[in-house]
């Protein structure tokens, strides 16, 4: 059965009839979008201001708003406001549905003068994510920090590189940090652009028409710390492309968070052991004592599947809507919230992760074998002046004779290795020298100290 009309509803006036019990709750969002209180209120404040300014209301009456709506956050801060069931539909009704409790309906009632829920939730939601998105990025930096760090203090070691999950050439651990370090330091400067896109404000522009009263945007939008306006009023109402574009951002992150865990995951398995995470990011068995679990990293992999499935909805659901404000696009905050946060904490677990993470360079160094360096070997006749498609089929026919001989490629013997082609020379034995390996790929981007220390160079650039 249909409840009374309900007086508080903003929208109330044309309606003789009341909401389905049911509806009320499924339209309802006050509680989740209660988070937006602090930002409702700074944008209110600000845009009395601006309302003063033209005249809608006295510099008594802004005052008076004001102090109610300080008052109101003081409400929200200490957990005591009292949210209404049925009457206050959502943080905008709420307030304001307080606000007339305090100063009373008559001055309260011409705060919202020449405003939307559209413009307003748009802005609240703008101010939110901003600030949310500023906070990723100090957890961000700080990753990075750690991850440069880390790398400069353990350039020193070497453990297989992988291709296709098979050991392929050495490479020095600092420089697989590096390699998802400056993935990371990429994901720090598509963030900095999307904080850009997000900052800018929708308040002022009505329902959809824009407002009639002459308001000061540029006023409103420098007091609320917004770097530019949204200059088309039907677009800025119904624009949830700066939600949309911080979940691709965070897929695109959590992408890379995710193989960066599948990586140690790997290599903390007793088949390498190359790493062991700290007690403080692993869990255990309720079966096998022995157990200790990369739950920390496995979590980060399954979560970027949420984070991923959160962004296509969200495009699906905004994929066909008309122009302008559609009550679908509530569906829009809910995924918004929970995106940053799984992002937040994602990042900082990483960063306490490898923080803490214990590395055994010996089990790293005794993974690697002299078929590793068949690349190597291939090179040395390159710079004897052989065509490197014949120095590859060289050193493959050396790879198949240290297999016919069952043994290691540094285990042949001169001679035996001169019967594959005799233009190696006695200095081929050098070939079989991991530190010499990688400190030969000394070129941008390689994996010796000189390149690796530049990489971590380039990184603290980006973090600035």
């Amino acid at each position: 059965m249909a409840s009374k009309p309900v007086e508080s509803k903003l929208w109330g006036g044309r309606f003789t009839g009341g909401l389905d019990p049911l509806m009320t709750k499924y339209n309802e969002s006050i509680y989740y979008d209660r988070a937006f209180y602090a930002q409702d209120i700074r944008g209110s404040i600000a845009y009395a201001r601006a309302n003063t300014n033209t005249g809608i209301l006295t510099k008594d009456e802004f005052a008076v708003i004001e102090k109610g709506l300080l008052e109101i956050l003081k409400e929200w801060e200490n957990d005591t406001f009292e949210i209404i069931p049925g009457a206050d539909e959502d943080i905008h009704t709420a307030n304001e549905r307080r606000l007339g409790e305090i100063i009373g309906k008559d001055i309260a009632g011409k705060l919202h003068t020449g405003r939307s829920r559209n413009d307003q939730v748009a802005t609240d939601m703008r101010l939110w994510l901003r600030d949310e998105l500023r906070d990723l990025e100090k957890h961000l930096i700080e990753l990075l920090k750690v991850t440069g760090s880390r790398a400069e203090a353990e350039v020193e070691h070497v453990m297989p590189g992988y291709t296709h999950l098979q050991r392929a050439q050495p490479v020095r651990w600092s420089h697989w940090m590096m390699s998802y370090g400056l993935s990371f330091s990429t994901d720090l400067e598509r963030l900095r652009e999307v904080i850009k896109r997000v900052n800018r404000s929708p308040l002022g522009c009505g329902a959809l028409a824009g407002n009639p009263f002459q308001i000061d945007r540029v006023a409103i939008a420098e007091e609320l710390g917004f770097e530019g306006l949204l200059y088309n009023s039907l677009s800025a109402v119904a624009d949830r492309d700066f939600v949309v574009e911080t979940m691709q951002w965070a897929a695109m992150l959590m992408q890379h968070l995710s193989r960066w865990s599948e990586d140690l995951i790997v290599y903390s398995t007793a088949e390498f052991g190359f790493v062991k995470l700290s007690d403080a990011y692993s869990t255990g068995s309720s079966l096998m004592p022995q157990k200790k679990n990369c739950d920390s990293l496995e979590l980060i992999r399954g979560k970027t599947g949420r984070i991923f499935g959160q962004m296509t909805g969200l495009m699906m659901t905004i994929k066909g809507l008309p122009s302008t404000y559609n009550k679908d696009l509530q569906e829009s905050v809910e995924p918004m919230f929970d995106c940053i946060k799984t992002v937040s904490d994602s990042i900082q677990i990483a960063t306490g992760v490898l923080s803490t993470l214990t590395i055994y360079p010996e089990k790293m160094l005794a993974a690697l074998s002299p078929d590793m360096l068949a690349t190597d070997l291939a090179e040395y006749l390159v710079r004897k002046g052989v065509p490197f498609r014949s120095a590859h089929h060289i050193s493959g026919r050396v790879v198949a004779l240290a297999e016919d001989e069952k043994k290691p490629m540094d285990e042949l013997s001169l001679q035996q290795i001169q019967s594959v082609d005799e233009r190696f020379g006695d200095d081929v034995t050098g070939c079989f020298d991991y530190q010499r390996s990688v400190e030969l790929k000394n070129s941008k981007g390689g994996t010796s100290i000189s390149a690796v220390k530049e990489q971590i160079q380039i990184l603290l650039q980006v973090i600035g």
